[in-house]
């Protein structure tokens, strides 16, 4: 294994956990206050394929590409690598994101066959939880965490050891 290649799957690998911790951050702190009317649009009923929520998914991608622009094209050295790996990692959980997030929570792709992945069933209802409350968790892939956590803490005496989400069915 090249350093080059090793510099981009340990930096898309930490960029793609970064995002997590980032876009929690954002949903909550941004996009349920400043930002809450376009982000309202996600949670009310949506009238047609598109919601004025789905201009927020466009903000990484310009960052994301001149990344991995600059990874392709800049001079030679450490610092290209890093940013073309940090480039791959914001696109893979972007794409992560929508398939989970847009396709199996939200239904709007046919990716109903991931729900057959436990952890990713999880992720479908904890998400089904924000939406039921408008609070936590703000986060996608850490989720589950967020509510057996929430359910450990409002319990902490009787807790189960996996907090009971909502149910598909």
């Amino acid at each position: 294994m090249t350093l080059s290649l090793a510099i981009w799957v340990v930096t898309a690998l930490a960029a793609f956990a970064a995002m997590e911790g980032w876009a929690a951050l954002l949903h909550g702190k941004v996009w349920h206050r400043a930002l809450w009317s376009v982000h309202r649009s996600h949670h009310e009923k949506r009238r047609g394929a598109l919601e004025r929520n789905d201009a927020l998914s466009l903000l990484h991608a310009p960052v994301a590409t001149g990344l991995i622009l600059h990874g392709c094209a800049g001079a030679p050295g450490p610092l290209r690598d890093v940013a073309f790996g940090v480039g791959l990692g914001m696109t893979a959980f972007g794409v992560a994101y929508v398939l989970v997030h847009d396709g199996l929570v939200h239904r709007r792709l046919p990716v109903s066959g991931l729900a057959r992945i436990p952890y990713l069933a999880r992720v479908r209802d904890a998400h089904r939880v924000h939406h039921s409350t408008g609070g936590p968790p703000f986060g996608l892939f850490l989720g589950p965490l967020v509510v057996r956590r929430a359910a450990r803490l409002s319990d902490p005496g009787g807790a189960p050891s996996r907090a009971p989400l909502p149910s598909d069915r």
